[in-house]
């Protein structure tokens, strides 16, 4: 199984994570706090896959990508920010996936299977940049249109996201589109 290094500022998701790879067979080889400390792992251990928290004291996950974009290593950033400065800053530090938190070992182990089994090919990271860029785009939406919901009805956050969420499910589409309807034709769209 793959060689992993962890690196992330929170112990407990670090536990966690190692705790779930070493279930599903994958060989943690090493943990690091500070984005300083995991490149000096990545360096000396050359992990099959770094799993990189993007906000760490030292070096965030994305400076340490670009530091060891040279040698054979795939790396993932984990992060609750999906903004997409970052996922453009990721992919140009050659980051081969973005996984966003919090995550389930049912939906992590999966992703990193495809992950390590892909070939590394151009067409490949295009498409995961096209489909996280898609993502980051239909969260933006839905805030927004929960924003204006929120507003127009003078109800709460979770009340304005379940109004999307029914819609969409009633109408058999994406929340992202609902949403965008929603901020195209306003509120009227949900009943």
């Amino acid at each position: 199984m793959a060689r992993i290094v962890i690196a992330d500022d929170e112990s407990i998701i670090r536990l966690d994570l190692k705790e779930i790879l070493e279930s599903a067979g994958y060989d943690v080889v090493g943990e690091a706090a500070r984005g300083d400390d995991a490149e000096q792992l990545i360096r000396d251990l050359l992990p099959d896959l770094a799993l990189l928290d993007v906000k760490m004291p030292g070096l965030d996950g994305i400076e340490v990508a670009r530091l060891v974009s040279a040698l054979p290593v795939t790396v993932v950033l984990l992060t609750a920010f999906s903004q997409r400065d970052l996922i453009e800053s990721a992919r140009d530090a050659g980051v081969s996936a973005y996984l966003v938190k919090p995550f389930r070992s049912a939906e992590l182990l999966p992703k990193l299977a495809a992950i390590l089994n892909r070939p590394d090919s151009p067409d490949d990271a295009t498409t995961e940049v096209r489909v996280m860029d898609d993502k980051i785009e239909a969260r933006e939406l839905v805030q927004r249109a929960k924003s204006l919901i929120m507003d127009s009805l003078g109800v709460d956050e979770p009340a304005a996201f379940d109004a999307i969420q029914r819609c969409a499910m009633k109408s058999r589409r994406r929340m992202g589109d609902v949403a965008a309807d929603v901020l195209a034709h306003g509120v009227g769209v949900l009943e």
